[in-house]
């Protein structure tokens, strides 16, 4: 008792004894033994055997530390009962038997945070046995197990199946009360070090069921490599995914534009991280351009420009000091909502900033300028797809001054629809609806739109760059126009969900429809004329649209701004009308 008082043995907490508590115990019992041993054994007592002072100390070390273990044991499965009686372990099956289903078993094992209850596989020769005591099942039998075992999780382990086989299965699983999930990093799997935190939920491919085209790399660095590259709108959605994309092809420099200090210094920093995992690639050659350059040492010299578009003589200062040879304008008001509410500024950013970044881009010899534009300029019922036509028309008749009077500057646009995952976009607002229990808004139950992912668009919106010859008007080849209803009610599926509707009254979410807002359409459209061109690469075409004469359209720029000046809602309105024939606002009758 001494020697336990003074080791501090009674003040530890048995049901947390670690290594400390164990290393404290061998000392005293090193201590006890050594006592023991001289008074029993070296120097014996009588009629007590000299054996005791070996076989005391043994016996009363392997009680007392049993006793301890038993203890911690005892508490500590009640511990977990509890943990489990307040939160109900997930239950799981792995789609897919191979090398990674099974790592992706065996790292939750580890870790017991979700229980794999089966394997689900294709190949009929792994069906019926069992891996590690886990069955593997049919993948017709996928919906019964789901029932049958109470499965909350179907975790897909199947990284060599093709995008069309994933969205088969993401199908199969719609009413299963499931939710789906899918692999971690690779280097956590291989370790075996698996959470249920390093799940990842479905990503925007899986949603909207499309297979991704490889980019044609000679296409990504024809504009890029070791030359000076401006974006405007850099910390925007499609500018900072141009940019992240556009650092991957060794520019000589990068110029970031934004009017928003915040968006500005986001991308700026995320970028200058992103590099610095460069330098330790960089070659002895490189190393020379590297310490001539003012950019922090890092391999591309950015340079963050906090400024408007709309102000001309700030752009021509900046034009003038870096000379770009590419220029992408990605600097929009792009909210039909509010730019409907807020038509002048809308058409001061959208209209004029164009129109001075493409008169500053000829003055100082761009070599190319890409408008990135968007699919509600065609045949627009709201200010901000108008306002995007006209900037077509700018850019179109630019086109036709360079080419007429020799100017080497090549102007081009892109049209595409709308890209998951960027501000304002219908996924994150919808997975944050969902989260809160719902409902989910939506403005009409048949609205339809054209979807991509950002890092697709902003890579096509690079390759189209790269084929332009000039005046041309690239369209990105969305695929099939997307239900927004059927995208809503697929991420409450595969949230492990069920839709609240006539036919299930006690599911989770409702799906509330609002209405149509001011100048919102039902459905998009990406072409204005007919039978457009293919080009080289399978998913941008090239359409040819009739454009105003530069004379012809810079008389109605100037009345627009005159319009603007005033403040005469009617006449703006009206001149949208005269510039682009095809605008009909909603309250004119047309969805």
């Amino acid at each position: 008792m001494p020697l336990f008082l003074s080791f501090g043995l009674y003040r530890a907490i048995f049901r947390y004894v670690g290594s400390t508590a164990f290393s404290s115990m061998v000392h005293v019992f090193i201590i006890y033994s050594g006592l023991f041993f001289c008074v029993f054994t070296l120097l014996g007592v009588d009629d007590v055997p000299r054996s005791i002072g070996v076989i005391q100390p043994i016996l009363l070390f392997i009680g007392i530390g049993a006793s301890r273990y038993f203890v911690r044991y005892w508490l500590g499965n009640i511990n977990n009962v509890q943990k489990a009686f307040h939160r109900a372990q997930p239950i799981a099956l792995i789609y897919g038997a191979g090398s990674a289903g099974r790592q992706l078993a065996i790292g939750l094992s580890s870790n017991k945070e979700m229980l794999v209850k089966g394997f689900i596989d294709d190949d009929p020769r792994l069906q019926g046995s069992t891996i590690n005591g886990i069955a593997v099942h049919s993948n017709a039998d996928l919906q019964d197990l789901a029932h049958r075992l109470d499965i909350t999780d179907v975790l897909l382990a199947i990284p060599s199946a093709s995008q069309m086989r994933r969205s088969e299965i993401i199908a199969s699983l719609n009413g299963c009360g499931v939710r789906v999930r899918t692999l971690p990093g690779l280097i956590d799997l291989a370790a075996g070090r698996v959470r249920i935190s390093d799940l990842h939920d479905l990503d925007m491919n899986d949603l909207l069921g499309r297979a991704v085209v490889p980019p044609d790399i000679g296409l990504l660095e024809k504009n890029i490599r070791n030359q000076v590259v401006l974006v405007t709108g850099a910390g925007g959605s499609i500018g900072s995914e141009l940019c992240r994309q556009i650092i991957k092809f060794s520019p000589k420099s990068l110029i970031l534009i934004d009017s928003s200090e915040h968006s500005l210094y986001l991308v700026y920093e995320e970028l200058k991280r992103a590099l610095s995992g460069f330098e330790d690639d960089l070659s002895a050659a490189d190393g020379a351009d590297q310490a001539s350059s003012p950019h922090l040492g890092l391999p591309v010299k950015l340079v963050p420009c906090l400024a408007s578009v709309r102000d001309a003589d700030l752009l021509l200062k900046i034009f003038g000091a870096h000379r770009p040879a590419t220029v992408f304008h990605a600097a929009a008001y792009k909210h039909v909502p509010l730019v409907e509410q807020n038509p002048g500024e809308g058409i001061r950013n959208n209209v004029f900033g164009t129109f001075t970044c493409a008169q500053t881009s000829l003055e100082c010899g761009v070599s190319n300028f890409i408008l990135v534009s968007t699919d509600k300029a065609v045949r627009p019922t709201n200010v901000m797809g108008a306002s995007k036509r006209i900037a077509e028309l700018v850019l179109q008749a630019m086109a036709d001054i360079a080419n007429k009077s020799n100017h080497s500057t090549n102007f081009s646009m892109v049209r595409f629809g709308n890209v998951l995952g960027s501000s304002g976009s219908v996924a994150p607002l919808f997975s944050a609806q969902i989260a809160a229990g719902g409902p989910i808004t939506l403005t009409h139950s048949e609205v339809t739109r054209y979807f991509m992912t950002i890092p697709e668009a902003a890579q096509l919106v690079i390759q189209a760059s790269a084929m332009a010859v000039g005046g041309d008007v690239f369209v990105l080849d969305m695929g099939e126009p997307v239900r927004i209803y059927d995208l809503a009610a697929k991420m409450v599926y595969l949230s492990g969900l069920l839709v609240k509707d006539e036919d299930h009254p006690h599911g989770d979410i409702e799906i509330k429809v609002t209405g149509l807002r001011p100048g919102e359409k039902l459905y998009e459209e990406l072409l204005i004329g007919e039978n457009p061109q293919p080009t080289d690469h399978p998913k941008i075409m090239k359409a040819h649209e009739e454009f105003l004469s530069w004379d012809d359209l810079q008389q109605e720029l100037e009345k627009l701004n005159l319009a603007l000046d005033a403040g005469d809602t009617n006449l703006i309105r009206g001149l949208l009308k005269k510039l682009v024939p095809g605008y009909l606002p909603n309250g004119d009758g047309v969805n």
